[in-house]
């Protein structure tokens, strides 16, 4: 039977082993990293959780190894926000000698103030796809053959496309959430773009995790929250629970039915089609598959963080 909105982490993970596999997750020490983290490891990988902060690190490793004291977990300190700190983790990861047949690339921030990263880019577009542009491309050495590389998006993409003249808000009056909506269609970009780039070397995929209310939404005002909670339940959108938002990230990192579909865009834990007149907010935008637009923006993802894929 399909999976479905309702599905957990564990429903997809159902008879699938990880034993031997390593998995290293963005943004790993709560929310849908975490549940995604214990549910990889639950299967029998081991598992390297990151973050910016070494406190909530300690503290998710303390809960991940409580809940599985079988597993194996270690950690990684890292910045997306930070072009050197980039580099300087992915040099700690690779230098540990550790292979990667998982990436979840999963961290994020979403309609914050207007701010900029340490290198001046406008910080979602800068943290959302610039940040993990630049980690995978330094992480290319540690990832093994048929790898996959799962990065998250959002349905948030659905509002609006990527400026490719104006990425980081120079020219437009700054608007937090269509900026939001800009670096989630980057994401997509990002995830097909790699694929057609190195088919046959890994598998690429982005993922809509679904509405779920996680420390994303820390920079929204609890008004903005509630107003978004009101609009949802007038669309008949049904929020879901931590383990059923990870559960189309873990599904995309263990199913053998998405060989072959290298660049999909996913939602509920399975593969998107286009939006409808019928039902505009489940599915993919027109503007997700833009093959000309995805390699102008990996050319100037490249000139932008002075880093390119080998």
């Amino acid at each position: 039977m399909p999976f479905s909105a309702v599905s957990t982490t564990d429903d997809v993970v159902s008879g699938i082993r990880l034993d031997g596999k390593h998995v290293l997750i963005t943004g790993s020490t709560g929310g849908l990293g975490i549940e995604t983290a214990r549910a990889l490891a639950s299967i029998g990988a081991s598992v390297t959780i990151s973050g910016r902060n070494s406190d909530k690190i300690a503290a998710a490793l303390a809960t991940l190894r409580e809940q599985l004291p079988e597993a194996t977990f270690d950690s990684l300190e890292v910045d997306l926000a930070s072009l050197s700190n980039i580099a300087d983790a992915t040099k700690t990861f690779i230098d540990r000698g550790q292979s990667v047949d998982l990436l979840i690339n999963n961290a994020g921030v979403m309609m914050c103030p207007e701010s900029q990263t340490a290198d001046g880019f406008e910080m979602q577009f800068g943290t959302n796809h610039l940040g993990h542009f630049a980690w995978t491309a330094q992480l290319m050495p540690a990832l093994a053959q048929g790898a996959r590389v799962v990065t998250l998006s959002s349905a948030a993409h659905l509002r609006g496309s990527v400026d490719l003249d104006d990425l980081n808000w120079k020219a437009r009056d700054y608007d937090p959430n269509l900026a939001y909506a800009q670096s989630k269609t980057a994401n997509i970009w990002f995830a097909s773009e790699f694929q057609r780039r190195f088919d046959g070397r890994l598998l690429s995929l982005s993922v809509h995790p679904g509405v779920i209310e996680t420390d994303l939404a820390r920079h929204l005002p609890e008004a903005v929250v509630a107003a978004m909670r009101i609009n949802f339940k007038e669309a008949g959108i049904i929020p879901k629970n931590v383990a059923q938002g990870a559960a189309t990230s873990v599904w995309a990192a263990t199913s053998s039915d998405l060989l072959g579909h290298g660049g999909a865009y996913l939602l509920d834990a399975q593969i998107a089609t286009p939006v409808t007149e019928e039902d505009p907010r489940t599915g993919y935008a027109p503007w997700a598959y833009d093959v000309a637009g995805a390699g102008r923006l990996w050319t100037q993802s490249e000139e932008l963080t002075s880093v390119a894929f080998a």
